[in-house]
């Protein structure tokens, strides 16, 4: 089993798909890093040598910021925007979409499931 930056890539998958379950490498990104290993991206990772493992992994982490460090730069961003009091910083910290789509109606993947607000009661009349 490959193990690249403490990722446990998938035996039975083409090594370009396998790449992708690394936080941080998407499908662009495999099929260049399978490029400049000299790698097939149709070969299955179960069938890797070793020293094609190292190879990758070699290339990842000298040209990609992947993992904990991508995701730690991706939440200081996100608090600076907060910090900063920008509208983008404002809606994270609501949990509003914050890319301009429209909230009236959709938008529940950001705002949570619905709740419910209960209608007024009429007061009871005296006959």
């Amino acid at each position: 089993m490959a193990r690249i930056a403490g990722i446990d890539l998938p035996r039975n998958k083409r090594i370009e798909i396998a790449l992708t379950y690394i936080y941080g490498i998407g499908r662009t990104s495999a099929r260049d890093i399978c490029k400049k290993a000299d790698i097939e991206g149709t070969v299955k990772t179960d069938i890797l040598a070793d020293s094609e493992v190292v190879r990758l992994r070699e290339i990842i982490e000298s040209d990609y910021k992947i993992e904990g460090d991508l995701r730690r730069e991706v939440s200081q961003n996100i608090k600076m925007l907060m910090d900063i009091g920008c509208y983008r910083g404002l809606r994270h910290r609501r949990g509003l979409p914050v890319r301009g789509q429209r909230t009236h109606t959709n938008a529940r993947t950001r705002k949570g499931p619905k709740k419910t607000v209960a209608g007024r009661k009429k007061p009871a009349t005296k006959k």
